[in-house]
């Protein structure tokens, strides 16, 4: 089983809350729901060191690009 088998964002349907359009109204709310699904994840580290390495974009890991 691969780590993003096991993250607690499996199950989401809106996807698109861990890449908020900032031009979007209301993409804030969008990305603290993100960041609250992956407060709880257990394989959060995985995710950030994943992200860090191949995707400069979204919110990985609890984190928010730079």
């Amino acid at each position: 089983m691969k780590w993003q088998d096991q993250g607690a964002c499996k199950g989401v349907v809106e996807h698109s809350i861990f890449f908020p359009n900032t031009a979007e109204q209301g993409w804030q709310a969008k990305q603290a729901k993100a960041i609250a699904i992956c407060r709880g994840c257990s394989i959060r580290s995985e995710c950030l060191t994943y992200s860090l390495e191949y995707e400069p974009h979204g919110i990985w890991g609890g984190f928010i690009e730079s």
